[in-house]
């Protein structure tokens, strides 16, 4: 699809979004069964002038608020023409839900008193205050898209990477577990939006990359003893899987297409290679009533190699999936992504309950490199240093063919 067409396309989304009739579209959660296929989009609510800005990505995005324009322009994430618009971009490609991410400076966020190195590093004023605007962003979701009336839904990704998300506050409880909380008192007050999965609101708990044996059972806990494991369905998440074999299946395999998770770990992925010539393949988990189906995958519009990017920048490393099929300048002709189409191909093959594409906006180096081919965002932004439309596009192109 050419720019204008998809200018035409959101356009025409969103003033379906903002009606007063797309409310009845949103009437309930949407309840997960083993035998759904649910599209979820990875999605950050970090920006904002006291938040994250927009400095050091590898691309500047289309949309732009006035109060980002004093700190290099970009969007405020509390934007309401900034979230209308993102909405009607979802649902443009034609997603089921969101995973939004709170994952980062956990323990900070929800401390109270004085700022403390027991739970927040650096430990200032200024890096709690911002960590908490990404928090208020994150919350200012659910008003706003029940709001919209949209059908889309919000899966939480939590969370407990260090120690500092674990310490215990005055009040005997850790980040972690008021996390927790805070996101479960937004599900009781806007259950329209929420995911149900095994009988409960679904949650995602990230644990880092990569997976640290004892933060992961020290989570588990917190998880167990607080109960709140009897009120929601919880999944670890990590990163880059594939490249961590103690949680195979068969850890001493030499794979040769995805990796099964143990079952006793149960993982899911935020994000993992796939480069067959080096033996990367994503990883997933089965469901818990029927073995012969798969639970997850994530797939990626470009993974980065082992040891990053640039071996050295500005040359690609050779286990790296670009995003394009050759690196090619957008503006000569339409790119091929090249990672994408991979990726879902395995999907088709796997055939998950939830396919996770991995992702929206995260805006972010170093993980992300120094340009467009090596950025998984899929964003609209501008040329010539972005990718205009093509993600989108490409996504939408991708979840119509899964679909059939």
């Amino acid at each position: 699809m050419t720019r204008a067409l998809c200018l035409i396309a959101a356009a025409f989304v969103l003033a379906i979004t903002s009606s007063p009739s797309a409310a009845s579209i949103a009437s309930g959660p949407l309840v997960a069964t083993d035998a759904s296929h649910i599209v979820v989009l990875e999605y950050e609510a970090w920006f904002g002038p006291n938040a994250v800005t927009f400095q050091n990505a590898e691309a500047m995005p289309l949309l732009q608020s006035a109060d980002m324009q004093s700190v290099g322009g970009g969007y405020d994430s509390a934007d309401p023409h900034v979230i209308a618009q993102h909405v009607a971009w979802m649902e443009y490609m034609g997603i089921d839900a969101v995973t939004v991410d709170l994952t980062n400076n956990v323990g900070c966020i929800f401390s109270t008193g004085p700022v403390s190195r027991e739970f927040c590093n650096p430990d200032t004023d200024a890096f709690r205050q911002s960590n908490r605007s990404i928090q208020s962003n994150t919350a200012n979701l659910y008003p706003a898209w029940t709001a919209l009336g949209t059908p889309l839904k919000i899966i939480p990704l939590l969370g407990c990477q260090t120690q500092l998300d674990l310490n215990k506050g005055a009040d005997g409880k850790s980040g972690f577990q008021k996390e927790i909380e805070f996101f479960g008192r937004l599900d009781s007050r806007y259950p329209n939006l929420s995911v149900i999965y095994a009988g409960h609101p679904l949650m995602l708990v990230y644990v880092g990359t990569p997976v640290d044996p004892t933060v992961l059972y020290r989570t588990q806990a917190v998880l167990r003893e607080s109960g709140l494991d009897t009120r929601y369905t919880f999944r670890i998440v990590g990163g880059y899987l594939e490249s961590q074999p103690t949680f195979w299946a068969n850890p001493n395999e030499i794979p040769t297409g995805p990796i099964r998770i143990a079952s006793q770990y149960r993982f899911w992925s935020v994000v993992d290679r796939l480069k067959p010539a080096f033996r990367y393949f994503p990883t997933y988990s089965v469901t818990p009533h029927d073995p012969r189906r798969a639970e997850n995958l994530t797939v990626s519009l470009a993974t980065a190699g082992q040891t990053g990017w640039g071996c050295p920048q500005p040359t690609y490393c050779p286990d790296a999936s670009l995003r394009y099929a050759d690196g090619s300048d957008f503006e000569r002709y339409a790119p091929q992504y090249a990672t994408l189409t991979s990726f879902m191909r395995l999907a088709r093959e796997i055939d998950p309950t939830f396919l996770i594409v991995d992702q929206f906006n995260e805006f972010a180096q170093p993980d992300e490199g120094w340009n467009a081919d090596t950025s998984d965002d899929a964003e609209p932004t501008r040329l010539p240093g972005g990718w205009g439309y093509s993600g989108i596009d490409a996504i939408r192109e991708a979840i119509q063919a899964y679909r059939r």
